[in-house]
C-alpha cells in the first residue's frame, strides 16, 4: 500500500539553521564575539553581505504595538516590531545575505568558530554539543588552552586552524575562505517554451548558424562549461536529455526561471533566450568573468539601452525568493525583479543583444550572419 504524501516532493534549499550561509562563535562573552564581528568585518574587501544575529540581554523590553520602520536615503533602516525568532521566516530575512555571524552563547549554527578562553571552560562543556562543525578556534590570550574535554570528543580539534584574537586580517581571509566555498555553481537554461506567435513557427527550430538555434544556443553554453538544460511547455514533444517542463504555467520566461529554481535551488542559472542568434562566446565568457554572487544577478545591457536584459542574465539562487516575492504580489516580468534589485549590470554592444522575432528579422539577420 502506498503511503500518502502531504506535500510536495521538492528539492530543498541548501539552509543552515537561519541561513544558507552560517557560523556560530562562542565560548567567549557576548561583547567579545560582537567585536570579533565588527572588526571581521571593517576588513572585508571584497562586499560580501554578512549579517549578525544575536539576543537582547535586556529583560525590561517589551514588544511594540506599533512597528515602525524609518528608512533614510543612505540605506540604512532603523526598524522595531513585534517579531519572534523562527528558522523558516529567518531564511528568508537573510536570503540576501552571504554569510552569517550567530552569537553562539544564545544560537546554534550549523558551522562554528570555538574561542578558547579559561574563565569560560564551564560555558563549553555546556554547550559541547553545539560543537557540531568547528572550522577553526580563536586564543582569546597567549593563557588560553585546549580543555581536556574538548580532545576527548573531538581528538583531532588541535589539527584545526587556531588564530590569536588579534590576528583579525587571518580571521577574516579564512571567513573569506568560508563564503567562497559557499559560491553556487552556475547551469545553463535554454528558454525554447516561448509559442512564437510573431515569427509563425517555433524560434527554437530556426537554423542561423547551420543548426536549430536551441541546439546552438545548448552548445553555446557547454562550450563554457555548464550543464545546460532545455526549457519548455509541458505540451512540447522535444527529444532531450535535459529538459526543465515548465511548472509556472501561464507566465513565460518568468515561470521558465522559477521551475529552474524548483527543479534545483541551489545553482545559479545563467538564462539565455533562442531568439538571440548573435550572443556569441565572447559575451557569455564575459557574463561569466564579470559574475558577482553577491548580488541578485548578473545581467547584460546594451549600451544603447535603458533596461537590462533578463532572458541573457545569471540569476543566483537569492534571486529565487525575490521572484516569488514580486509573484506574489502580482507581477511575472523579470526584468522588474532586475531593476528592483542590487544587480550587477554589464554593458555592451546592441548589435549583440538583437532579439529576432519576425519572418523579416529572420531573413536579415540569416543573410548578416553568413555573410
Amino acid at each position: 500500500m502506498n503511503q500518502h504524501r502531504k506535500h510536495a516532493k521538492l528539492k530543498l534549499r541548501n539552509n543552515g539553521n537561519y541561513a544558507s550561509n552560517e557560523i556560530s562563535i562562542l565560548g567567549a562573552k557576548c561583547s567579545i564575539i560582537s567585536d570579533l564581528v565588527h572588526n571581521i568585518v571593517k576588513t572585508q574587501q571584497k562586499g560580501f553581505k554578512i549579517a549578525y544575529l544575536d539576543a537582547s540581554h535586556n529583560s525590561e523590553i517589551e514588544a511594540p504595538t506599533l512597528s515602525t520602520f524609518t528608512f533614510h536615503q543612505s540605506g540604512n533602516l532603523d526598524s522595531n516590531s513585534k517579531t519572534i525568532l523562527n528558522p523558516f521566516n529567518a531564511r528568508i530575512q537573510f536570503s540576501q545575505n552571504d554569510f552569517l555571524f550567530i552569537n553562539g552563547n544564545h544560537y546554534q549554527g550549523d558551522q562554528q568558530i570555538l574561542i578558547l578562553d579559561n574563565e569560560k571552560e564551564a560555558s563549553v562543556l555546556k554547550r559541547l554539543d553545539q560543537l557540531t562543525n568547528v572550522q577553526f578556534l580563536i586564543k582569546l590570550n597567549s593563557e588560553s588552552k585546549y580543555f581536556d574535554f574538548l580532545e576527548e570528543k573531538y581528538p583531532n580539534i588541535k589539527n584545526l586552524h587556531c588564530y590569536q584574537i588579534d590576528e583579525i586580517e587571518k580571521i577574516s581571509n579564512h571567513i573569506q575562505n568560508l563564503i567562497q566555498q559557499k559560491v553556487a555553481s552556475v547551469q545553463g537554461l535554454i528558454l525554447a517554451g516561448g509559442k512564437s506567435t510573431r515569427m509563425g513557427t517555433d524560434k527554437g527550430t530556426l537554423n542561423f548558424h547551420g543548426k536549430d538555434q536551441r541546439d546552438f544556443a545548448i552548445n553555446l553554453l557547454e562550450r563554457h562549461q555548464l550543464k545546460t538544460y532545455l526549457s519548455v511547455r509541458e505540451e512540447q514533444d522535444i527529444e532531450s536529455e535535459n529538459v526543465i517542463t515548465d511548472k509556472f504555467a501561464g507566465l513565460g520566461p518568468f515561470g521558465a526561471i522559477c521551475s529552474a529554481f524548483q527543479k534545483d535551488p541551489n545553482s545559479a542559472w545563467l538564462v539565455l533566450a533562442t531568439d538571440l542568434p548573435f550572443v556569441n562566446d565572447e559575451l557569455i565568457a564575459l557574463l561569466l568573468k564579470h559574475r558577482n554572487p553577491s548580488k541578485a544577478a548578473t545581467t547584460i545591457k546594451g549600451k544603447g539601452k535603458e533596461f537590462p536584459e533578463p532572458l541573457i542574465t545569471i540569476w543566483e539562487p537569492k534571486s529565487y525568493p525575490l521572484l516569488l516575492n514580486y509573484l506574489s504580489q502580482g507581477y511575472s516580468c523579470p526584468r522588474k525583479v532586475l531593476i528592483n534589485s542590487e544587480v550587477e549590470i554589464v554593458e555592451i554592444d546592441d548589435n549583440f543583444i538583437r532579439n529576432i522575432n519576425t519572418p523579416e528579422k529572420f531573413k536579415a539577420a540569416h543573410k548578416e550572419i553568413n555573410e
